[in-house]
């Protein structure tokens, strides 16, 4: 996919409708969350879906229409191997009418146990508490590092039932990576799991990025899967590069991993 002109304005109308806006500061207030909803309905068209924290879930329901989802967040942002916190998360997300579920894999976990065993239980009573929920796992990759504990959390999530992968919390140093990308999508497709996601997430900030997901996702899952079913973005500040260019005007902005 060429990454200017028209290409680059078809890659920001696909981002857009994959787009997961999201708010997790710590010092988030009901009027941070009033705003995030209020862009989420942008003059380009609408986002996939606001990601907030549990608490949040009740308010950006209330505010949204029923085809933009409200998804939060459970064991976030640390990851810890704690089933009682995560299942509580879940809980609080469900009952306040949230549609999706972002979930930490323990990935620390997963490091100090090779065989993955403790991190398949949790992800597996995850999974069960969260039904019907759309669930999606955040493995970490930045790290994970190694190309093969990438794949090996891509295998735990998607054998636990996840609907998505999603590459990082978007709180650690490294976020989102072509590299990444390419193992974890290699799993999916690998998989025979029609019907699963990636979602890319961590440092996306431009429509350029955004692109050359897009392109990956295209390569590894087929054109059929460039839609919110298959692909999302994890971002807060994608949106504002998304209506530049749609908007027809320059990137906004200064970094691209592509």
């Amino acid at each position: 996919m060429s990454a200017d002109g028209r290409d680059l304005q078809a890659a920001a109308r696909i981002a857009l409708a994959c787009l997961d806006l999201t708010s997790l500061n710590d010092a988030d207030t009901p009027d941070d969350i009033a705003a995030l909803c209020q862009r989420a309905r942008s003059v380009h068209g609408d986002v996939a879906a606001v990601c907030v924290w549990p608490r949040f879930v009740a308010q950006a329901r209330a505010a949204l229409p029923a085809h933009i989802k409200v998804a939060a967040v459970a064991d976030f942002p640390d990851g810890a191997l704690d089933i009682k916190r995560a299942l509580a998360d879940v809980e609080a997300i469900a009952s306040a009418g949230g549609n999706e579920v972002d979930v930490v894999l323990p990935w620390r976990a997963l490091l100090a146990d090779e065989a993955g065993d403790e991190v398949a239980d949790f992800l597996s009573a995850v999974r069960e508490a969260s039904e019907p929920l759309t669930l999606k796992v955040i493995i970490e990759s930045g790290e994970l590092k190694k190309p093969e504990l990438i794949a090996q959390a891509t295998r735990l999530a998607l054998a636990a039932g996840a609907d998505f992968v999603k590459t990082s919390t978007g709180k650690t140093a490294v976020g989102a990576t072509p590299e990444a990308a390419a193992v974890m999508l290699k799993e999916i497709a690998t998989s025979g799991l029609s019907s699963a996601g990636f979602k890319a997430s961590g440092g996306v900030r431009s429509v350029l990025d955004a692109a050359g997901y897009i392109a990956q996702a295209q390569a590894a899952l087929g054109a059929g899967a460039l839609n919110p079913q298959r692909l999302r973005f994890g971002a807060s500040g994608l949106l504002t590069d998304i209506e530049a260019v749609l908007s027809g005007a320059a990137s906004t902005a200064s970094t691209a991993a592509y």
